[in-house]
């Protein structure tokens, strides 16, 4: 079988490793399925990143929503990034990782009032209104807490971004953003609201990108808005990108910081703003696998699966959008290859974590990593047929840390009791 190498997960004498850490262990010691980050595989792919922007005044605001484990969070605000956050559970979490409230953006299409009101609360740096009536609300509650709020609209260009149909966002038919033919107009309006300072321009035309076209397109569309904007004396301090760099998860031709830098760099130095980018999977998703054991191996009809006790209550992507992860054995065992399908315990048929995959035979007991469990993850993992979500480890050089650990079956009650006088 082909397997899935990199410099932070790699085989030594036939068993799979995470930076220096052996991962077989590891997952006897904390049970499976276990999810597992190379603390520097993240510092790298930032520093790589920030280094290909070195030539623009930018800054990065890390897209938690890709993985909101507090401390993958804390260690990209200790190599200067930002944290952008998409609802008031993500800024709570930021806020508990210690990060400052003027380096949060609040995003997200639908925005409540608790939100709007708790980001107001703690000075974050800037709202991304979606919508003319968001920023009505966000004037109404700024003027009841005596603050003006720093506005910046996410206008969608309506650029094709060539990805899956559910992670596109950046087409007039996506429910984000505003339109840019109405832009001009919407921040005119916005601009005369006694308690809003409109601030920049956003997009984020979708996710998993794999060429660089769309980028330059969307960018040269609302650089077109910019200047129109300041003729019209709407003063723009910042270009947000958003996010969307493909990675690797199979065969896709992706492309790399520098190269889309080399690309759109000269289009950003017309602009005389600062860049904002908000990456989230290009940061994360090779960084991490899902450690699982097989359960059962079986054949009906001469197809083969392999029953593992990871479900896609803890990777949701294969279920929803057919996404490939690769899967490989934690130790090499020499057996010949199969086709089969990797499924979990839970009751779904949409329960797989691959489909007619080519892989080494399996035993009970075999350990399997699914690699590329970095982002969309953690973050997408369910109680569905109460299970427990899983713990998160932290791998630094020769040392690893439960950053979280596994729920309990108290955690799966929470605060739920039998109500006297319902029965």
């Amino acid at each position: 079988m082909r397997y899935f190498n990199s410099d932070y997960f790699i085989y030594k004498e036939n068993e799979l490793y995470c930076e220096d850490v052996k991962l077989n262990p590891v997952a006897d010691e904390l049970g499976t399925p276990l999810y597992v980050y190379s603390k520097k595989f993240f510092q790298d792919r930032y520093l790589e990143f920030t280094n290909a922007f070195k030539d623009v005044n930018h800054k990065i605001f890390f897209a938690s929503k890709s993985n909101f484990n507090l401390n993958v969070i804390k260690t990209f605000a200790d190599l200067g990034s930002g944290i952008d956050v998409n609802s008031a559970g993500e800024l709570y979490r930021a806020l508990k990782a210690g990060i400052d409230p003027k380096k949060i953006l609040l995003t997200g299409v639908g925005k409540t009032a608790d939100e709007i009101r708790m980001g107001l609360e703690n000075d974050v740096l800037i709202i991304k209104a979606e919508s003319y009536g968001e920023v009505e609300l966000i004037n109404k509650i700024a003027g009841e807490l005596g603050k003006v709020a720093h506005v910046a609209f996410r206008v969608n260009p309506n650029v094709d971004a060539k990805t899956h149909s559910y992670i596109s966002t950046g087409l007039a038919e996506n429910k984000f953003g505003i339109a840019a033919t109405e832009a001009v107009q919407f921040f005119t309006e916005c601009d005369k609201m006694p308690n809003i300072k409109m601030t920049g321009i956003d997009m984020h035309i979708g996710s998993q990108i794999t060429t660089i076209e769309p980028y330059i397109e969307a960018v040269e569309k609302l650089s077109s808005l910019v200047e129109e904007l300041r003729s019209n004396g709407i003063s723009i301090e910042h270009f947000d990108i958003g996010g969307g760099m493909g990675v690797l998860y199979k065969d896709e031709t992706t492309f790399t910081p520098a190269q889309l830098a080399e690309a759109i760099v000269p289009l950003f130095k017309k602009l005389n703003c600062e860049i904002m980018f908000e990456p989230g999977r290009y940061f994360t998703a090779n960084g991490g696998v899902l450690l699982t054991e097989v359960l059962y191996t079986k054949s009906n009809n001469n197809k083969n699966f392999i029953v593992t006790d990871a479900a896609m209550t803890d990777l949701l992507r294969p279920s929803i959008y057919g996404s490939y992860h690769h899967i490989q054995p934690v130790i090499k065992n020499g057996e010949e290859d199969i086709i089969a399908d990797v499924v979990g315990p839970v009751c779904e048929s949409g329960d797989f974590l691959a489909k007619k995959r080519e892989i080494s035979k399996v035993k009970s007991g075999d350990k399997l990593a699914v690699m590329s469990a970095g982002a969309y993850s953690m973050v997408m993992a369910s109680n569905y047929n109460a299970r427990r979500r899983p713990a998160e480890v932290m791998v630094d050089g020769d040392k690893y840390y439960v950053v979280r650990s596994r729920e309990t079956f108290e955690h799966l009650l929470y605060d739920e009791k039998i109500v006297d006088g319902l029965h």
